[in-house]
């Protein structure tokens, strides 16, 4: 059953006669939750830990159990003891709860894309938080990729995937415990397209670039030092500058780069 639900356990009886007992205990200890005496009154018990206090409530027709507002504390074995003057029964119960679960999150994988060495490939991660009990999975269409589970009552978990930019098969990720599943389908156009216009610039551009900001900070401590020995002599000096502009298009990106370069200088 899911968190904060509540879960009836049946007695299968359809009224208590008035010579049984019936009682109810719970996990390992068989610790004693509630119970009908053979007058009809009703206890109900905190339990262990108090995890029961005001969340049970008994049927004192049939003697069924009902929790209220369960949470995983609740979880395990319950047992039911039926206790009559010439016969006495026994019945089993196992309660499993579940955190209703997240709808996972795609983002795509920055750092794994910026510095892997192919151009043809986009890394995505899949995630959720705060999920226990569960198995994280990518698929493609209906064939599972990869998965990664953890038993934890509450993790984080994420897992990769690598997908080719003009890949037109269908991928999804896929959350899931053993009573219910989220699923996140991925937009390979919408997570990839900013990267595969950026990714791979050539090493030529990149040397240009650093270059046109060393040649900048070259000059402007040029022009500093001419300032300076203008001040100490008296002399007063012309600066001729040209102002390029270098322009390069690659796979759609246009690159601006402006740098100052001293030409020549004139005393007079």
């Amino acid at each position: 059953t899911f968190f904060g639900n509540s879960v009836t356990l049946n007695s299968d009886v359809t009224e208590i006669h008035e010579d049984n007992d019936i009682l109810w205990k719970f996990g390992a200890e068989n610790s004693l939750i509630a119970k009908i005496s053979r007058a009809k009154r009703i206890f109900t018990y905190d339990g262990p830990d108090g995890r029961f206090r005001d969340r049970l409530k008994l049927d004192n027709q049939t003697g069924s159990l009902t929790i209220t507002n369960i949470t995983t504390q609740h979880d395990g074995h319950y047992e039911l003891e039926t206790d009559g003057p010439m016969w006495w029964s026994t019945k089993t119960f196992s309660v499993s709860v579940y955190a209703r679960l997240p709808v996972p999150v795609i983002i795509g994988d920055y750092s794994q894309n910026l510095s892997s060495s192919s151009q043809q490939n986009c890394s995505l991660l899949c995630s959720v938080v705060n999920a226990g009990h569960v198995t994280l999975s990518w698929y493609k269409g209906n064939s599972l990729l990869s998965s990664i589970s953890v038993s934890d009552l509450s993790s984080s978990l994420s897992l990769p995937l690598e997908v080719e930019y003009q890949d037109k098969n269908s991928y999804s990720c896929v959350i899931n415990n053993p009573i219910s599943k989220q699923m996140k389908h991925l937009n390979i156009t919408q997570l990839c397209q900013i990267h595969s216009g950026t990714r791979g610039l050539p090493l030529f551009y990149i040397l240009l670039i650093s270059a046109a900001g060393s040649l900048l900070i070259v000059a402007a401590v040029v022009m500093c030092c001419i300032c300076w020995k203008c001040r100490k002599t008296g002399k007063e000096f012309v600066y001729i500058l040209i102002l390029p502009i270098v322009n390069a298009l690659y796979k759609d990106l246009y690159i601006k780069s402006q740098t100052f370069v001293l030409f020549h200088i004139f005393e007079y």
